[in-house]
């Protein structure tokens, strides 16, 4: 087992949640809670004072609200991972974590390993979201012009990287090999102006992909 600790500072204005959430984290070997708040101004205060890998964050808070809070951390531009914990899986509330910054999106009526699982993907670099605020962002229709750059294949290719497939596994669902998909995905990185697996999905959940048209 990996000796790292995950640095989390907790912030929710739900006193219940708040102890719920340590309770649960204390009996993980890889993560600490460094600081437990319950508003913004008091999160942005302990951020600080104790610069954390990962904070969790909700929404509706007293004093700073959950986005406001991202948009300081994101303006303050320590690196520090951000993982929005909400009651609220509405599309606006999603949509504005992501043009944020947000590094994931978790929701308050998954189970408690759901959320620890979401803590350490999003430290280790990985974009997290519920299936529900998948679903709500692969239907929306695309808006930004450099999409119309990408082939059909280079978007199907780009919506399987973004759930999470390795390349062998997306060679697998289109019937290609592995160095088709590597050819691919090097034409995505060089389109979009993004050098990574997590930067392609992070655009593409920011952008979303057209409704494929019936054949």
């Amino acid at each position: 087992m990996s000796s790292e600790i995950i640095q989390v500072i907790l912030a929710d204005d739900h006193k219940l949640v708040l102890e719920g959430l340590q309770s649960i984290l204390q009996d993980e070997d890889d993560i600490k809670v460094m600081a437990a708040v319950t508003d913004g101004a008091q999160l942005l205060e302990a951020l600080r004072q104790h610069p954390a890998d990962v904070v969790v964050l909700d929404i509706q808070m007293p004093f700073a609200d959950g986005l406001n809070c991202l948009e300081e951390i994101r303006r303050d531009g320590p690196p520090t991972k951000v993982l929005v914990l909400s009651a609220f899986s509405d599309g606006e509330t999603i949509q504005s974590a992501l043009e944020l910054g947000a590094d994931g999106f978790a929701l308050k009526t998954e189970p408690p390993e759901q959320t620890i699982s979401s803590i350490r993907q999003v430290y280790h670099g990985s974009l997290v979201f519920p299936q529900a605020a998948k679903r709500w962002l692969f239907s929306r229709r695309a808006s930004n012009e450099r999409q119309q750059e990408l082939s059909e294949r280079e978007w199907e290719v780009l919506e399987l990287v973004a759930q999470g497939l390795t390349n062998a596994q997306i060679g697998e669902k289109l019937f290609v090999s592995d160095n088709t998909v590597k050819f691919h995905l090097q034409n995505i990185y060089q389109k979009l102006g993004v050098s990574n697996r997590t930067e392609a999905t992070s655009y593409f959940f920011k952008h979303h992909r057209p409704p494929r048209s019936d054949r």
